[in-house]
């Protein structure tokens, strides 16, 4: 071993475990900072459930089978417990429009390029954002779920069916969360951030979430029962009314499994492509 070798002081280690818990605690500050973001994408899915439950519930719920024409209230006793768990889905997908938005603030501010010359893992950047969005959605889907239960929600999933449904929120969630980084990393604006995830918001009306697809046109049909969202949505509502999976829960978490892999190698070639100037 020559003398240069041994003189040689020993490049820094990385830690991306403290890097990442440092940049989470960034993101969770700046949540705290701007409450009016977080209230704001929790509002919208509430607004949707109260809108649908008390102003088209009745209709929408009678033409479910369950109660006898003609009885409103029964129809939206019904309703509620159907269109719950696409309100759930929809709440991950508001979300994720505000992690969209925070990755664009940062690329736009500079801060991005600034981390990228400090000595921290570069994972590290991006893991704090899916992290903190992690931590915001279930906040949020606590909130909401809570808002459903007291205007009539009734689920009928015990403790295992909980913790299933916990789970694979968590999954979609993360899924769908990495889509978003890499969304607001394509982004040229933050304007433009705030509306690439619009389509998400959308798709839960395109498919089972708000009404069964027998309904639909057949066009339309077709693309609803392919999509993802209808697999997921039908997951958690099996699992919040303990009814049988049946395909669509291996078919969700196929579609989670890989929206999540391609989203996370997608972000990371694009985080670690040389900035434009």
């Amino acid at each position: 071993m020559s003398t240069d070798t041994l003189s040689r002081p020993a490049p820094p280690r990385f830690h991306p475990f403290r890097d990442s818990t440092t940049m989470l605690r960034r993101n969770l500050k700046r949540m705290l900072r701007y409450p009016s973001l977080t209230l704001t994408l929790v509002g919208m899915p509430v607004v949707f459930l109260l809108l649908f439950v008390y102003v088209f519930g009745g209709t929408l719920g009678a033409g479910l089978g369950g109660p006898a024409p003609g009885d409103a209230a029964g129809g939206r006793s019904a309703y509620v417990n159907y269109v719950t768990p696409a309100i759930i889905l929809m709440t991950v997908t508001s979300i994720i429009q505000g992690t969209a938005v925070s990755v664009a603030m940062d690329l736009t501010e500079g801060i991005i390029a600034r981390f990228r010359t400090m000595h921290i893992a570069r994972a590290s950047v991006l893991t704090g954002h899916v992290l903190a969005s992690m931590i915001q959605a279930a906040f949020a889907l606590t909130l909401v779920t809570g808002v459903a239960l007291l205007v009539g929600f009734r689920p009928e999933a015990g403790l295992t069916g909980w913790l299933a449904t916990a789970g694979f929120l968590a999954a979609m969630t993360f899924a769908l969360v990495w889509l978003a980084v890499a969304l607001g990393q394509v982004s040229k604006t933050v304007e433009s951030a705030s509306n690439v995830l619009m389509p998400l918001v959308l798709l839960p009306f395109l498919g089972s979430g708000f009404v069964p697809t027998d309904s639909l046109p057949a066009g339309l049909r077709w693309f609803a029962e392919y999509q993802p969202f209808t697999p997921m949505t039908e997951t958690l509502r099996a699992l919040l009314m303990d009814e049988p999976l049946g395909d669509n829960g291996w078919i969700a978490l196929a579609w989670c499994a890989g929206i999540a892999l391609g989203s996370y190698l997608w972000s990371k070639r694009l985080f670690n492509r040389e900035p434009a100037n």
